[in-house]
């Protein structure tokens, strides 16, 4: 029997795997579950050690991935936020025959910035790391309110994010370090170049941790792929703007399926 927490629940012929971030679980789809399951066979996932799924210890990201494919139905959609969004990317390129559209939402092929390149300082990254040993909720904390900042409920929806956290048993610190592993070393762009499944990428114009402009870059290099910068979000689109959010996935599906 798997370790991993996977519930399925909706309706409809096509398979929509969600993939929440860095310090979370399933439940953080909470609010657009309703709006989805009429259209969609959800299938609701805490990753590898994290919330339900923490007889799974500290992984990488191709570890994450062979962790997932087990239990990946045949065909699925993938969509992943935030770091979810890097273990969807990564799923499509070790199974390409069992994803028919991925979804990235806040998400980038390389979260770390550099040069040429936006995205997180490392310094910031290594310093949420050094701080999970000595203040482990209050840096988890910071993190998520980072993920909210700029929106018109900025403080709303930090405290929901805090209460899904809280909801279910939080990560352990050696798996909340190896996520943000994966955050500061992860990078897809090369591999990405190759991807051959549709693949649209959901961005929030506020987003403090996926800065907007990583989209026309990306579209720039993956001419395919559409991108949507979504106006007056930030780093939790589907929690800010949920209608407009699934909106804009079933649209996407409806011509990619």
């Amino acid at each position: 029997m798997s370790s991993l927490y996977w519930r399925t629940t909706g309706e409809g012929d096509c398979d929509l795997v969600l993939l929440h971030g860095w310090g979370l679980n399933a439940e953080v789809w909470q609010d657009i579950v309703p709006r989805l399951s009429p259209h969609f066979r959800l299938h609701l996932v805490d990753l590898p050690g994290y919330g339900r799924s923490q007889a799974c210890g500290p992984m990488t990201l191709a570890d994450m991935a062979q962790q997932l494919l087990p239990q990946l139905p045949e065909r699925a959609v993938l969509l992943g936020w935030s770091l979810g969004g890097l273990v969807a990317s990564q799923l499509a390129l070790t199974a390409p025959q069992r994803v028919t559209a991925l979804i990235s939402v806040a998400s980038s092929p390389c979260f770390t910035a550099s040069e040429e390149w936006p995205g997180i300082r490392p310094e910031t990254l290594a310093g949420f790391q050094q701080q999970l040993s000595t203040d482990f909720q209050r840096t988890v904390e910071r993190f998520l309110a980072l993920q909210t900042m700029g929106t018109e409920r900025a403080r709303q929806d930090a405290r929901q994010l805090k209460d899904i956290v809280l909801s279910q048993p939080m990560p352990p610190v050696a798996v909340l370090e190896s996520g943000l592993d994966i955050l500061r070393h992860a990078d897809l762009r090369p591999a990405l170049d190759h991807l051959t499944v549709p693949f649209l990428r959901l961005y929030g114009y506020l987003d403090g941790l996926v800065p907007r402009s990583i989209a026309a870059m990306l579209d720039a290099r993956w001419p395919h792929s559409p991108s949507v910068v979504m106006e007056k979000a930030a780093h939790a689109p589907f929690i800010s703007h949920p209608e407009a959010f699934c909106e804009q996935v079933m649209t996407f599906i409806r011509a990619a399926t």
